[in-house]
């Protein structure tokens, strides 16, 4: 069932569905559909022997308690006064480092979990705007007026090549090392967080995902499948069943958001 939230004069409406696969053993992503506030976060786990698993759990616990502590926080503009979207956009990238503290620190106490890391993606909406933390291959869209773009961008082998040399489909397509991250949460001490903001407007449809989901099916199938239905809870489960439809090599997370009046 999804839930939605007031922001000023729209409703920002959440659903998702997170599915083990046709291949995989076990579900490595997590993903928050939220309960207090308007935050949706997918983490795709890496590391094997459900490693993996535990990673991406600690990422979304550990953004959402952040955001459920600080959300009565007074901006802190002394001595200086600090616009708000500043304010957010550091609240989401401290939010995903301390995810990326906590999860370095698991995986250095316990052999078993050594080397275990994960992807995020998170978006917080308020005051007009969102917010989106991204670290790895998980990838943000947004549906606007028939048109569907990429947000982020991959933090992925694949994609540092593709930056420099001109790749054919053919290349892109056989490339033998497409599932290697370059950037994740608890590989090391410290992580660079993208943070993007912008604003929203009605109508607009966002969709959070693993590569299980971006990695089967591509943009203008996503689109029509995300915008075919009036419920946004069918959407994300036809989404995951046409890229288990297609091969379902990797788990699968899809989380929509639409922005409603």
């Amino acid at each position: 069932m999804s839930i939605s939230f007031r922001d000023g004069q729209l409703r920002v409406r959440f659903s998702g569905v997170t599915d083990i696969g046709r291949v995989r053993d076990h579900n490595e992503d997590n993903l928050l559909i939220p309960d207090a506030m308007p935050l949706a976060v997918v983490s795709d786990g890496m590391g094997g022997h459900a490693s993996g698993e535990v990673a991406s759990s600690i990422a979304v616990q550990t953004i959402d308690e952040y955001y459920r502590r600080t959300a009565d926080d007074p901006p802190i503009t002394w001595p200086f006064r600090v616009p708000q979207l500043h304010v957010e956009r550091d609240r989401m990238s401290v939010a995903i480092k301390l995810a990326n503290t906590r999860i370095y620190q698991t995986g250095r106490g316990d052999p078993n979990k050594k080397g275990m890391g994960c992807t995020v993606d998170a978006v917080f909406f308020a005051q007009g705007r969102f917010y989106i933390g991204h670290v790895g291959d998980s990838r943000v869209y947004r549906i606007r007026r028939g048109q569907i773009s990429q947000l982020t961008e991959d933090h992925s082998l694949l994609n540092d090549y593709r930056r420099m040399k001109e790749m054919s489909g053919e290349e892109v397509e056989n490339f033998p090392h497409k599932n290697v991250v370059v950037r994740a949460l608890g590989l090391s001490e410290q992580v660079y967080v993208d943070v993007l903001v912008d604003e929203y407007q009605r109508d607009d449809l966002f969709l959070l995902c693993s590569d299980g989901l971006s990695g089967m099916l591509d943009d203008e199938t996503i689109m029509q499948a995300s915008t075919r239905f009036a419920s946004i809870d069918t959407a994300a489960t036809t989404l995951v069943k046409l890229a288990n439809d297609a091969g379902g090599n990797d788990n699968i997370t899809a989380l929509l958001v639409r922005i409603e009046g």
